[in-house]
């Protein structure tokens, strides 16, 4: 029986922000507010891009899949965070666990292959203006999109079942907010090498093999652009790329930070570890909308149609 639960424990207690528990009330509040604006831009987005056929192109497309991936990693996370702030419901099952960490993992992965896809959208837009029309047919546009998911669940999917197979018998208290996979499979007794090898290397590599992609796709978009005669064709052309370049800003650098920050930043605080992940995972989501809503003018011009309809009726 002390086996069997081992193997499968019941739940897992979720400490919060250790050293700030006095704090957890006020820190709830930024956290609901970012909560809000990720779900209600969002959810304009995806609804802007539905319904308007104007935006029935590739690159909103993907703004679109970008959006719901957004959706999905705030609300595994951030509605957990505010419970255990707010009314100190620190407990979660080992399937929550399980599930977050899917869903936590799987939408990283997910945003990093969006974020390739819509690069190679401004390569093929920029570099092949022509072509982009038969290039980017919309069977295309399916098959790009399906084999999104399915690396990204191949990739992530085996962390679940790594951490299925581990005894849980010295400790289930996690000292952080939310289940990631090496936090919670280092509170096994058991050997967990396989864990650290695979949850960081695999994932790591695909979401690098990414960055390398994006980096040589905006090395030929440059170099098409400054081939252009005149400066205002030069400027049109780097002005459809801003509002990506801000949003791969906006994931990647606090990604790699916070990666160097737990792999070398012994001397930071572990709460300040804990707040900076929980940020990461809450604010890119509730900027990204409000960065293509300021910087692409279709979506801005469709927004600002739809509130001005809503203020008439």
């Amino acid at each position: 029986m002390y086996n069997l639960s081992c193997y499968n424990p019941t739940s897992f207690i979720l400490v919060g922000i250790p050293g700030l528990e006095k704090f957890h009330m006020w820190i709830g509040m930024p956290f609901c507010a970012i909560y809000v604006v990720a779900i209600v831009g969002n959810c304009i987005l995806l609804y802007l891009i539905a319904v308007e056929q104007s935006l029935h192109e590739p690159m909103f497309i993907f703004l679109s899949m970008l959006a719901s991936t957004d959706l999905i990693l705030s609300t595994a996370t951030v509605p957990k965070l505010l419970s255990n702030l707010w009314f100190g419901s620190q407990e979660i099952t080992f399937s929550g666990c399980l599930t977050q960490v899917f869903f936590l993992h799987f939408s990283f992965v997910v945003d990093s292959a969006i974020l390739l896809a819509m690069a190679f959208d401004r390569y093929v837009a920029i570099c092949l203006p022509l072509r982009y029309s038969t290039i980017l047919t919309p069977q295309v546009i399916v098959k790009i999109m399906v084999s999104i998911i399915v690396r990204s669940f191949s990739v992530i999917l085996p962390d679940v079942f790594l951490l299925k197979r581990l005894p849980f018998c010295k400790t289930r208290v996690i000292p952080h907010t939310y289940c990631e996979h090496i936090g919670v499979a280092r509170l096994s007794s058991a050997d967990i090498s396989i864990n650290i090898w695979y949850g960081f290397s695999v994932p790591l590599m695909t979401v690098i093999s990414d960055v390398i992609l994006i980096a040589v796709s905006y090395i030929f978009i440059l170099k098409a652009v400054f081939l252009l005669s005149s400066q205002g064709a030069r400027q049109k052309a780097l002005s459809t790329c801003g509002s990506h370049v801000c949003v791969i800003l906006m994931f990647y650098t606090p990604a790699f930070f916070s990666i160097l920050a737990h792999r070398f930043g012994h001397s930071v605080p572990r709460n300040i570890l804990i707040l900076f992940a929980n940020f990461y995972v809450a604010i890119p989501p509730a900027l990204n909308p409000v960065v293509y809503g300021v910087k692409t003018k279709q979506i801005r011009d469709k927004f600002l149609l739809f509130f001005s309809l809503g203020k008439t009726q």
